[in-house]
């Protein structure tokens, strides 16, 4: 194949005139060989699974690790599964909350073991540490796209993980998930869940069987839009849900949280995602700027409480018959 000397890192004007154009965002050519200063490279293709093509078209291996957005990304694909499983558990077992918080530990249990075996499995192997590239842009997470074909006939073929691993990771992670899964849970509702009916014991499960591969389809189609809406998509959510709890539950006063030890749980725990969308969007850059921000995660509750009185359906018919 075609091959270009020239110095490490150097761009030689008169090595680039010999060679054809490397065409398309995402196509590059792989080192060969080095020798001293010398880089011989191959021809212009896809580069090799954890590169990612440089300014001069040259695939270089990604040494970076993901920065802390990154990190708060894969936590929010981490954590989709484990919330889901906890809504399908407490949706299907009733007034049984014995049965209920030991599946709830074991999906935690399950999840947790399954974010560090895929930190041990990707590279590099063993270490909770991955090394990874850079997200520059959308178009990084959909490569498949930008193929070039130079005389318009014949396609270039230069798909690869430009995001290196945040695009993948998030699939391994998955398939972990979901053998633990049918592994633990099973045999622990066979055990514990005596009181629920036949039917109704194994629903939480067969309701992950359901959300797994809608959760893989969503990161395959969507896994860049969602690197950039996720801090977004968790405050929307999570104030909605929040609000949609309080009401179907009638929660009107402060007195109301606070006879029930499960509805001060959930409370925290939207105060957890409120806390994590505020981190995400702010990535707490500026920390005296930004850690202020957090005073905010209890105010829509707050605000719920306080209004609650004011919006009660009861009331309004009332006053709508008195002619009010």
């Amino acid at each position: 194949g075609p091959e270009r000397r020239g110095n490490a890192g150097c761009a030689l004007p008169a090595a680039v005139d010999i060679q054809p154009a490397c065409l398309g965002l995402y196509c590059g050519r792989t080192v060969l060989s080095v020798n001293g200063t010398v880089e011989t490279y191959g021809d212009c293709g896809v580069c090799p699974r954890g590169q990612r093509t440089d300014d001069n078209k040259i695939c270089r291996e990604c040494m970076g690790s993901p920065d802390r957005y990154d990190w708060l990304y894969l936590g929010f694909m981490a954590m989709l599964p484990l919330v889901l499983h906890w809504f399908f558990i407490e949706w299907y077992s009733g007034k049984k909350s014995s049965s209920a918080l030991l599946q709830h530990v074991t999906a935690l249990f399950e999840c947790s073991v399954a974010a560090i075996v895929t930190l041990l499995v990707s590279d590099p192997v063993g270490s909770l540490h991955i090394r990874s590239c850079k997200v520059k842009k959308l178009s990084d997470w959909y490569t498949m796209l930008y193929n070039p074909s130079p005389d318009y006939i014949t396609t270039v073929h230069c798909t690869h993980e430009a995001v290196y691993p945040l695009y993948t990771i998030v699939f391994i992670y998955y398939a972990f998930c979901l053998v633990l899964m049918m592994l633990l849970r099973p045999l622990l509702v066979k055990k514990i869940a005596c009181g629920l009916g036949k039917s109704d014991r194994f629903k939480s499960i067969y309701a992950a069987l359901y959300f797994f591969p809608i959760l893989t389809v969503l990161q395959a189609v969507g896994g860049g839009l969602l690197y950039y809406a996720f801090p977004y998509i968790i405050l929307v959510l999570s104030l909605v849900t929040l609000a949609v709890y309080m009401s179907a539950s009638e929660v009107e006063s402060f007195k109301d949280l606070l006879v029930r030890k499960k509805r001060l749980v959930v409370l925290f725990s939207h105060w957890l995602l409120h806390a994590y969308g505020i981190i995400s969007i702010s990535k707490l850059d500026k920390l005296e700027q930004d850690l202020p921000l957090l005073a905010l995660v209890p105010a829509p509750a707050l605000f719920y409480v306080l209004t609650a009185k004011y919006t009660e359906p009861s009331r309004i018919l009332s006053e709508g018959g008195n002619g009010h």
